[in-house]
Formats: C-alpha cells, structure tokens, sequence
C-alpha cells in the first residue's frame, strides 16, 4: 500500500492558494515553532499534496520569504507618517501598542523574527527581517525627532538611538511574553514600560 491518501480540497485560484499556505504556515509556527514546519505538515492541514505546496512556492525559503511580506504587512497596519499623527509622544505610545496588539493577534511574529535556524539557511530571509526593523527604528526615530522639536523630549536625544531603544523594548518584551507561555497582557505592560522609557526621554 502506498500510503494514505490525502484529501484534495476544491480547487482554489493561485493567489488565494499561496495566502492560504502563508496563513497555514504562520499558524504552525506559533503551535510547534517555526523550525519544526514541514512541507507534510502544511499539506495535511491545508488539505493538498506536498507537490501542490511546491508548485505554489519553489522551495520552504521562499514560503518563509512571503510569511516575511506578510509579517511586515502585520507590523505596518495603521502606520502614518509622524505629521499625521498629532502628540509624537502620545504617537509613539499609541504605535508601539499596536505592534504588540499586532504580536498578540500573530503570536509566531517573535519565534519568525528570532529563529536562528530559519536565518542561517536563508541569507535573503534574514535581510528581509532586518530591513523590516530598520524600518521600524526609523518610524520611531521619526517620532522621536518631532518630539525633540516640540520640546517635549531633551535637545540631546539622539533620536536614532531613542529609537532603538524603542524597538529593543518591543523585541524583549515579545520574546518574554512568547517564552512565558503568554501569561500577561502584552499591550498593557508594553504601555506601561513605554511611558518609563519615555520618563527617560523627557524634556
């Protein structure tokens, strides 16, 4: 017997396809970790073969390439540049909340991010990720520097440094949430350790 027989789903357009394997994929990574999803895994869960998988995605570095695109999508939601915004300082707050509601909705985002496995194979991957974060420094530094001149935040605050003081918050605030299981509210300690931080940065 050659094995069990996977069952075929309706068939579905490729664009729809390929975001439904993204979606699977990231769903996977926050139940077993990112290194342990396997093409089979994907199958199975989505319904189609492996070779289905393959005609979507030449390879797994480019399924983890797109989950990248779709990470960064996550982390852009409801971004504006720092004119739109009013308050910078109420903006930066209000910003790096919503990237950990972001985390909170997508918990595998720090596993993703911070999987040496993953980045060791795939130099285009690891790239991608710390472009994404130095678009992140740079939303913040933006921030930063408008506080800075509306004398809400000190004349001597670099504010590239700010920022990534900023992002480095964000970063080991979402592994200790991810490594403690999810055991607290990540919005509203990510909140409260801001306003420290910004306690810091004042005028």
């Amino acid at each position: 017997m050659a094995g069990a027989v996977v069952p075929i789903r309706h068939r579905k357009s490729a664009p729809d396809r390929k975001a439904e394997i993204v979606k699977v994929a990231i769903a996977l990574a926050a139940e077993v970790g990112p290194d342990r999803v396997t093409a089979e895994m994907l199958a199975v869960n989505i319904g189609i073969s492996q070779p289905a998988i393959f005609r979507h995605f030449p390879n797994k570095g480019a399924i983890w390439l797109a989950v990248a695109e779709q990470i960064a999508g996550f982390m852009g939601q409801g971004e504006a540049g720092p004119d739109d915004r009013g308050d910078p300082v109420v903006a930066l707050v209000t910003l790096v909340e919503a990237h950990l509601g972001g985390v909170v909705r997508n918990p595998a985002i720090p596993a993703i991010l911070f999987s040496r496995e993953l980045h060791a194979k795939n130099d285009e991957l690891r790239a991608h990720f710390a472009a994404i974060m130095a678009n992140r420094q740079a939303v913040f530094g933006a921030l930063i520097r408008q506080a800075v001149d509306a004398g809400a935040f000190r004349r001597d605050l670099v504010a590239e440094d700010a920022a990534f003081l900023v992002l480095a918050l964000i970063q080991g605030l979402a592994m200790r949430w991810s490594l403690s299981g999810r055991s607290f509210d990540l919005v509203a300690e990510g909140g409260r350790l801001m306003r420290l931080q910004i306690a810091g940065f004042a005028a």
